[in-house]
């Protein structure tokens, strides 16, 4: 199934670009979630137009996703949740929980869909955060979990 992107999908691509999918992939998970369209020949208009409007915005935000991705190296995010007495967390902590942490800790107000964790922040301690603010500027955050 040929499709257009018209957000950023992680591991396939960027808004305008036309994709190959699955059938099942693009039925029931992209094209419900809004994430792309099906493609036809007008659409395909359409992304030359998207494309060209894409490349002047990224030339302008590669530059401030730089600048953030250095605000956020230099942040101290805590983050304080309900945990047992062995150090395990009531559930996990979660990318929203993490992009408010940032926003307190007076870091920049992120999308909680650009922020990847690797696996399930369960425990009590330093976790590592990647946050996607561009397809070339991914920063690392270090996310303090204590109980609280």
């Amino acid at each position: 199934m040929k499709l257009i992107l018209t957000n950023e999908v992680s591991g396939l691509g960027a808004p305008g670009d036309v994709v190959e999918v699955k059938d099942g992939y693009g039925r029931n998970y992209l094209i419900p979630r809004g994430f792309a369209i099906r493609w036809t020949r007008g659409a395909e208009s359409q992304v030359a137009s998207l494309k060209k409007a894409r490349a002047s915005r990224e030339i302008r935000d590669l530059g401030s996703a730089k600048e953030v991705a250095g605000q956020l190296g230099a942040l101290k995010v805590k983050l304080k949740v309900r945990a047992g007495e062995s150090g395990r967390l009531f559930g996990s902590v979660t990318t929203g929980d993490i992009a408010d942490a940032v926003k307190a800790a007076g870091g920049p107000q992120l999308d909680r869909r650009r922020i990847e964790i690797g696996n399930a922040i369960k425990s009590v301690g330093t976790h590592k955060v990647s946050v996607r603010l561009h397809p070339e500027v991914a920063a690392t955050i270090d996310v303090e979990v204590v109980a609280g």
